[in-house]
């Protein structure tokens, strides 16, 4: 009882909303953020997500696209309700980013030691050529600094990406640190794929609603619910855990995924 007064006080109508879905976008292949196990999508994203809603009343659908990119005109036009999300002032326009963020990540540059990258300032990538997953943006002065030099190349699979750095088709990757280095551990051949020391940028990922969307009327209660999240460990536990079923899952015989 104490729960559905507390879920009225926190939303108005929010007992009228208890079945109503919204629509959630993920591109899943960002382990331990997002990734498929072939059947369903998994990970810390989809959880947080998940929880987040359940508790502020709502079911949560979620829908995968062919690429980032998608997901985010999607949000952005309002055919879907939410994805997580680095903000910009591109994304802003059509979508409204959670003050409280669910994860810290570091952007590294991922680079074949056969070919040494060397990297201490964005200007320094000019002279060589990179990958990115379509849509990815790792802030204004990157995305500047794309615009400027048009030396990326851009694919919508990150094995597809990793691929061409073992092969030595481009000079490097720029990849959330922590999915990268969980990414290639046990991507063949990848033995000689590392991440430089020096970050290109600290980021954080957030819950981006889309303007269209209802749910945008209420940044301020996602932005408790997820502080309590944040505070009580749970986000930090789901990641731990995330990670450990990656691995897990990654380790099965061929037979058994």
């Amino acid at each position: 009882m104490w729960r559905l007064l507390w879920l009225a006080m926190l939303m108005p109508g929010a007992q009228a909303q208890a079945a109503e879905r919204i629509r959630y976008c993920d591109y899943p292949v960002y382990p331990p953020i997002s990734w498929s196990d072939g059947k369903q999508v998994r990970g810390l994203a989809p959880t947080v997500v998940r929880q987040l809603f359940a508790r502020l009343g709502y079911e949560v659908e979620i829908v995968v696209l062919g690429n980032w990119k998608r997901c985010l005109l999607d949000a952005a036009a309002g055919r879907v309700d939410v994805v997580l999300a680095y903000n910009s002032d591109q994304r802003d326009q059509g979508m409204r980013f959670s003050t409280v963020p669910v994860l810290r990540e570091e952007v590294a540059v991922f680079f074949n030691r056969q070919r040494p990258v060397t990297f201490e300032r964005l200007e320094d990538l000019a002279s060589y050529r990179g990958g990115l997953l379509f849509g990815e943006s790792y802030g204004a002065d990157f995305d500047r600094f794309v615009a400027r030099h048009q030396n990326i190349e851009w694919v919508s699979d990150s094995q597809q990406n990793f691929g061409k750095l073992i092969r030595g088709r481009i000079d490097f990757v720029i990849q959330e640190r922590r999915t990268g280095q969980l990414f290639v551990e046990h991507l063949p051949g990848a033995e000689d794929i590392q991440a430089l020391p020096t970050a290109l940028s600290v980021d954080y990922l957030r819950v981006a609603v889309s303007r269209h969307s209802p749910l945008s009327q209420h940044m301020a209660q996602i932005d408790e619910q997820l502080q309590r999240m944040r505070d009580n460990g749970e986000i930090q536990r789901w990641l731990e855990q995330s990670e450990v079923t990656y691995r897990d899952m990654v380790n099965l015989p061929a037979g058994a995924k």
